[in-house]
Formats: C-alpha cells, sequence, structure tokens
C-alpha cells in the first residue's frame, strides 16, 4: 500500500488511539512489525500547543519514518494551521479523525460526529489538503448510527479532497466500541473508491486479519486495541499474511525483555514520575490473560506494580514476576484482597 511517497509494508498498521499510541508504543510497535504507526490525537487548538501533554505528542526526534500525526478539530481555518504546526514538527502524513466516538469530543463537534456535516467534513479536508506538502489520510466510522451508515459519502468527500488514504472503523459512533465490527460497509467504501482504504475493527489475529482483508478487499488492516499487551501481533499478521503460516508465540524471555524496554523506554520519554504512572496500564495489560499463573496471581501483580513509585520498584517487580513464570514457580507476591 502506497500513501503518497511513503511504501506501507507490510499492511498492518497500529490504528491511533487517545493515551495509547505515544512515541514510545508507536517505536515499539514498529520494531515488532507495525508498516505504520499513528500517534494518538492532537488538539488543533494552538492554545495547548506548549502544554507537557501536547509537547510529548508532537516530539517524534529519533522516530522511523513515515511519522503519522492524527489532528482532530472541527474548524478549517484551525486544523489548516494545526497541520502546518504538525509537519513543522516532523509529521509526513497528517491523519484527521472523524472516527473517535468518545462524549467530550463528539460533544465539540468534532471526531465522529463531524460524519453529521458532509459540507463541513468537506470544507476541513479541503482547508488541510490545501494548507500542507505531505499526504493527508482520513479516519471515519461507518456512520453515526445504525439508521444513519454515511461511510460512502463521507468516503467520496474525502476522495474528491485530495485525501490520499482512508481508513474506516466497522462501527457507528453510537456503538461505541460495543458489539462487533460490521465490514460490508468497509467493502462498499473500498469498491466505490480509487484511494487506498484501510479497515479497522475486532482484528485481533493474524487469521483475523487476512479475513477481513479478503471480505473486504481493503489495502491494509489497522490495529487498535488487540496490539494492547500485544504488540508482537504486528510481526505475527504480517508474517502470516506473507506466507500464510502462524509463527510461534513470543517465549516469556521475550516477553519479558520486550516489556522492560517497554518500561524503560516510557520512563525515559515521560520522566520517573509520569512514566511510571503511565506504565501501569501498559503493565495491566501485558498481564492479563496470561495462562501461566491464576487470576489471583495476576491480580497480586497489577496490585504491586501499582503501588510502585519509582523505576527501580517498577522494574524491579516486573523483573522478578516474568522470572518466576519462566521458572515455573509461583510469583512471591501478596495475595491481592
Amino acid at each position: 500500500m502506497r500513501i503518497g511517497p511513503f511504501l506501507i509494508e507490510p499492511r498492518v498498521v497500529l490504528a491511533p488511539m487517545a493515551g495509547v499510541t505515544d512515541k514510545p508504543f508507536r517505536q515499539l510497535c514498529k520494531q515488532l512489525g507495525a508498516g505504520l504507526a499513528v500517534s494518538e490525537m492532537t488538539t488543533s487548538d494552538p492554545r495547548f500547543w506548549n502544554t507537557a501533554k501536547s509537547r510529548h505528542r508532537m516530539d517524534h526526534a529519533g522516530e522511523p519514518d513515515p511519522i503519522s500525526v492524527q489532528i482532530a478539530g472541527t474548524v478549517p481555518s484551525v486544523m489548516a494551521d494545526a497541520a502546518r504546526h504538525n509537519v513543522d514538527q516532523g509529521a509526513q502524513i497528517i491523519d484527521i479523525n472523524m472516527g473517535c466516538p468518545a462524549k467530550k469530543v463528539c460533544n465539540a463537534w468534532a471526531g465522529s460526529a463531524l460524519m453529521r456535516e458532509p459540507a463541513l467534513v468537506a470544507d476541513i479536508l479541503r482547508a488541510v489538503v490545501d494548507a500542507v506538502d505531505v499526504p493527508v489520510t482520513l479516519k471515519i466510522r461507518t456512520g453515526w448510527a445504525a439508521d444513519r451508515r454515511n461511510a460512502l459519502e463521507i468516503a467520496r468527500i474525502a476522495e474528491d479532497a485530495g485525501i490520499a488514504a482512508l481508513a474506516v472503523h466497522g462501527r457507528t459512533r453510537d456503538q461505541q466500541y460495543t458489539g462487533t465490527a460490521e465490514y460490508d460497509t468497509i467493502a462498499q467504501v473500498k469498491a466505490a473508491l480509487s484511494i487506498p482504504v484501510m479497515a479497522n475493527g475486532d482484528i485481533d489475529s493474524p487469521r483475523k486479519a487476512e479475513a477481513v482483508l479478503t471480505h473486504t478487499g481493503c489495502d491494509a488492516v489497522l490495529v487498535g486495541r488487540a496490539a494492547q499487551g500485544r504488540p508482537w501481533i504486528f510481526r505475527e499478521i504480517a508474517h502470516y499474511l506473507a506466507t500464510g503460516e502462524a509463527l510461534p508465540p513470543p517465549t516469556l524471555s521475550e516477553i519479558r525483555d520486550i516489556l522492560l524496554g517497554h518500561l524503560q523506554h516510557l520512563h525515559s520519554f515521560y520522566g520517573e514520575v509520569s512514566g511510571v504512572r503511565i506504565a501501569r496500564k501498559h503493565l495491566g495489560w501485558y498481564a492479563k490473560d496470561r495462562p501461566e499463573h491464576s487470576e489471583e496471581q495476576r491480580a497480586a501483580f497489577r496490585a504491586v506494580v501499582n503501588r510502585a513509585e519509582t523505576t527501580h520498584a517498577q522494574l524491579q517487580v516486573t523483573r522478578d514476576y516474568f522470572d518466576a513464570l519462566i521458572a515455573g514457580v509461583a510469583p512471591d507476591l501478596p495475595v491481592a484482597a
């Protein structure tokens, strides 16, 4: 799949997720096989560009190409300025968010709420495309509600406006992340467009990725929640699409090393206090559903790492826990209440 001058290979993409797809996670997923990793949503409001959160979100130093940055907003001229600003900060692809279902985003008429206003969608897309010399992509849902699926209408507007590629999540806004994704609408969009189309929603295994690509005819798949705590899913999907064969799962030793590296990058990127806090959700995802020990032991691990206040303590507890799993012994952790 090609987006402007960039060849996206393999054709499996880390979907943008607020509070998740920060620089450490994007770099990890790229290392583990993602052909593209899209940043978490950044605001188009210039009043917030100099906050610590925005500075971290706009930090792309050392990040492998291509660098894709997602922006959100409702005012065409403001979105155009935001696109220019992010290109100045290193963005090589600008992605526009019209898929986020979060209430605080939709209440501001941003994210998927924009799908209710096709004329405004057209104005925003044209403004951003005209503002920058890099490819502009768009993320949408199938519609606002089950009886208002208008992805095809928005997709045609996007192609006419010069959007370089389109990602479609197979749910309406009112579904949030409930139920199951449907791919028929995505297939209709793909059949109607000449630009690349990417399918998103419930892609959680190599076989599911292949099935969705076959059903929709899409050029690539986006993986979101299934990568949380399992970033090696990208190489698993890429290998299966290339060979038809399943990779063996990572060993516990490899998972330990991936996790410890991820934690160290988080601590370095955010500083100890914020890094330790932000790492807690990732630790919970990595430990979730591990078959080697009971839920009580996993709960005890989460309780202990959530109490850790320093880099050293968090790394030590994590290393000891996985070392115990590797050795086949019960981790020496207090039982969670």
